[in-house]
C-alpha cells in the first residue's frame, strides 16, 4: 500500500514538473518566445549589431510597380536595453523590429510600419557568416480602404540579400 502511494506522488510530482517546463517555453516577453528562461534577445550574437551595406536583387512579386528590381541600402542595427532597431542613416528611416527566431547562424526577424494608407510588413531572414550575411527579405504591402481600414489590395515581394559589415556593434 506505502509502495502505491509513493508511486502516485512520484507521478504526480513528474507531472507537475514537465507541465511546469512547458509553461516556462510558451510564455513570452515583450513579443519574443522565452525558451527555458532565455530570450531570443540574448542569444543574438554580437556580430548582428553594426552598420552593414544590403544589396537586394527582386526574386518574385506579383506588382512590379510597387517594388525595385534592385536596392543598396545600409541598415544600423542596434539594440537599447531590450529594444532592438534598425535604421538607415540616409534615409532617415528607424524602427524597432520583432524577432521570431535565432540559431546558431540563423536570425529571422519582422518590421511593419505604416505609410500613407498602407502597411508594410518586412520579414528578413539572415543567415550570418562573420561579417557578411545572406538570406531573404518577403515584404507584404497591404492597401488599406478609407472608408473602413479594411484591406483593399495586397501586394507582395521577395528579395534575395546580400550583406557585408562597414561598421563595429551597438549595444547599450
Amino acid at each position: 500500500m506505502m509502495l502505491i502511494r509513493i508511486s502516485k506522488v512520484f507521478i504526480l510530482a513528474l507531472l507537475m514538473l514537465v507541465f511546469s517546463l512547458n509553461v516556462v517555453r510558451c510564455e513570452t516577453y515583450n513579443g519574443n518566445v522565452l525558451q527555458a528562461g532565455i530570450s531570443l534577445q540574448e542569444k543574438l550574437p554580437a556580430a548582428f549589431f553594426g552598420t552593414w551595406r544590403v544589396k537586394s536583387v527582386l526574386v518574385n512579386t506579383n506588382s512590379s510597380k510597387n517594388f525595385k528590381k534592385e536596392n543598396i541600402d545600409i541598415w544600423n542595427l542596434s539594440k537599447e536595453g531590450d529594444v532592438i532597431n534598425l535604421s538607415n542613416p540616409f534615409s532617415g528611416a528607424s524602427c524597432s523590429i520583432t524577432l521570431s527566431y535565432v540559431g546558431s547562424d540563423a536570425i529571422r526577424f519582422t518590421k511593419k510600419g505604416n505609410y500613407d494608407g498602407k502597411i508594410l510588413t518586412d520579414t528578413v531572414e539572415l543567415y550570418l557568416q562573420g561579417d557578411k550575411f545572406s538570406g531573404t527579405n518577403t515584404l507584404v504591402l497591404e492597401t488599406l480602404s478609407d472608408v473602413d481600414n479594411s484591406v483593399i489590395k495586397t501586394a507582395s515581394a521577395t528579395y534575395k540579400l546580400v550583406g557585408e559589415k562597414i561598421a563595429g556593434t551597438s549595444i547599450r
